[in-house]
């Protein structure tokens, strides 16, 4: 694959990386907080599967969809334990 059709969304990903966290540091509440962890796993499991597809190599999208898994039970913890639930 060519450099820049793999450079350029890296450096998107990256950009979307910051603002996340510019909303995780300075969430003025925490459900804002959640939202921005959860968007930085996204974008986490976007920029696995943006390797794989540099790497030529299938590993990557399964560790890219076990990530994306835990990412998400993890958020909906944080969020019921937020919620004050059990």
């Amino acid at each position: 694959m060519t450099e820049p059709m793999v450079l350029l969304p890296l450096l998107l990903v990256g950009a979307g990386v910051l603002l996340a966290l510019g909303r995780l540091v300075a969430g003025p509440t925490a459900p804002d907080r959640v939202v921005a962890a959860d968007t930085i796993a996204v974008i986490t499991t976007a920029a696995i599967v943006l390797l794989a597809a540099a790497f030529d190599s299938a590993l990557y999208l399964d560790v890219a969809l076990v990530y994306g898994v835990l990412a998400f039970v993890g958020v909906v913890a944080i969020a019921r334990a937020i919620e004050g639930g059990p």
